[in-house]
């Protein structure tokens, strides 16, 4: 089976966040799938189910290393990067994916080494919970989540728990509690957790993320096209910029050395509903084949 490796939402090789993608030339089974994402162990894989597009788009499943996922980010991306690569014989502005979620459209740029964008679904606003649950989680005191925002699930094909806090320095400090967080899980919608702060670690970016998600195997995610998707539509819902608008870069990864950057952009439209697009670069890192 050949496959290839790309670092997506990266500005350079071995940062941003490493992915699998996977051509099945013939029919593999779900276990067989998802013991091959466990085996890579990266958090997501993304197999390519046909070689030729169908109507509807380019079937695909995503792993992570220990389920299966409707939709994730940067498996998209990188899979429509790679497939306007090798499976097209003319350049190409659009590759459109099918996943779980649904229907996924992924624009290439025009620029060598320019960002892919993708429409994510409107998101869904879930329950929202107390900080006081969420704080010894995340080994914070109540007091560094910000009040004045909600802790709430978002989804825009993958649900989030989006939780904003008061500074970078809490952001950095964050730890989960294992223990903590498996109980807390059990009971919600949203299983990955996403932490921001308001404040960037330098010059390039505007909003500072990370994302916890042990429920799938991924204690910490380098890149998190999905959540960050539930993020620009959570800051447009609540006004937490001020604007029914925003398009701004969020940081990603650094306290686990693979910075990321993240172009997001939301709008709250016309009979309030909210579109979201996320975008990023991807960089080449190696291809092969798979021994079945």
């Amino acid at each position: 089976m050949r496959f290839n490796l790309v670092d997506v939402f990266a500005e350079s090789a071995y940062s941003g966040n490493p992915l699998a993608v996977f051509f099945c030339e013939r029919a593999l089974p779900a276990e067989m799938m998802q013991r091959i994402a466990n085996e890579i162990h990266f958090s997501e894989s993304v197999f390519v189910l046909s070689s030729q597009e169908e109507d509807e788009g380019w079937p695909v499943r995503i792993f992570t290393p220990l389920h299966e996922v409707a939709f994730a980010g940067h498996p998209s991306l990188g899979a429509a990067y790679i497939i306007s690569r090798t499976l097209f014989d003319r350049p190409v502005s659009t590759v459109k994916l099918r996943a779980k979620a649904g229907l996924i459209p992924v624009y290439l740029s025009p620029e060598r080494n320019g960002p892919l964008w993708m429409d994510q679904i409107p998101p869904l606003f879930g329950e929202t919970l107390p900080a006081s649950e969420l704080a010894p989680v995340l080994g914070l005191p109540v007091e560094a989540i910000d009040g004045r925002y909600p802790v709430q699930e978002v989804s825009t094909g993958l649900p989030h728990i989006l939780v904003p806090l008061v500074s970078l320095e809490a952001l950095k400090e964050a730890k989960i509690d294992r223990e903590r967080y498996f109980r807390l899980v059990e009971k919600t919608w949203a299983k990955p957790i996403l932490v921001f702060s308001l404040q960037g670690r330098d010059s390039t970016h505007q909003v500072s993320v990370r994302m916890f998600a042990d429920y799938l195997g991924v204690s910490e995610d380098p890149a998190t096209g999905s959540g960050n998707g539930c993020l620009a539509g959570y800051l447009v819902k609540h006004r937490v910029l001020g604007a029914q608008e925003i398009s701004l870069v969020s940081g990603q990864g650094h306290e686990i050395g693979r910075p990321s950057h993240l172009f997001l952009e939301g709008r709250d439209q016309e009979g309030g509903a909210l579109s979201v697009r996320v975008g990023g670069r991807v960089v080449d890192t190696a291809s092969g084949e798979w021994s079945l």
